[in-house]
């Protein structure tokens, strides 16, 4: 039971790597509007620092447009000065009560940039899944020093460990690979 509940730890903190890659590759712009660009831009918010996706709704009505429509019309200039602050390098349209952002395409030499910094996250993810596994593996061999596992159940359990470390650093090479092709398409 205790051997189980182990796992499951190992494997959550592995999983919440590979959302965390996912989270920053999906802020990475790719020439493609996405919300998630903008999703974490704080915007000052009556004196509070609020997440723009909880102050207004935010569309993709075309491939390389953004909508923003604030719930609150006041907050116009503020979401538009957090946008510019946010180093996104796209300058909002305020176009009555929105806001649209246009993506503009990217040159060959940017993507190579983002591509080179995709592999870099994804690279950093690597060395954390492969971090989760040794602190693993560490408490393993306490578990069996302190004789609540068998030399056997040792050996199964960190058997299991490098299937689940396999597991994750393959599925961050898909998370890359698919980044990849998109930052290539446009």
């Amino acid at each position: 039971m205790v051997v189980k509940q182990f796992l499951k730890e190992v494997e959550g903190k592995m999983q919440k790597t590979v959302e965390v890659i996912k989270r920053e590759f999906g802020e990475i712009r790719s020439g493609r509007a996405n919300p998630k660009l903008v999703e974490g831009i704080r915007v000052d918010y009556y004196g509070t620092p609020t997440l723009l996706k909880n102050i207004a709704t935010i569309t993709v009505p075309e491939a390389r447009l953004l909508v923003i429509n604030p719930w609150d019309p006041n907050s116009l200039k503020t979401i538009e000065k957090a946008i510019l602050e946010s180093n996104l390098g796209i300058t909002p349209i305020i176009d009555g009560k929105i806001l649209k952002l246009v993506i503009p395409a990217l040159s060959e030499e940017r993507r190579e940039e983002l591509i080179k910094l995709t592999k870099k996250i994804a690279e950093e993810g690597r060395i954390s899944i492969r971090t989760v596994r040794r602190e693993a593996k560490e408490d393993i061999r306490r578990m069996e020093k302190e004789k609540k596992i068998s030399e056997d159940e040792r050996y199964r359990l960190e058997d299991e460990l490098q299937k689940l470390t396999d597991k994750y650093i393959e599925e961050i090479g898909r998370v890359l690979e698919g980044k990849e092709k998109e930052l290539r398409e446009f």
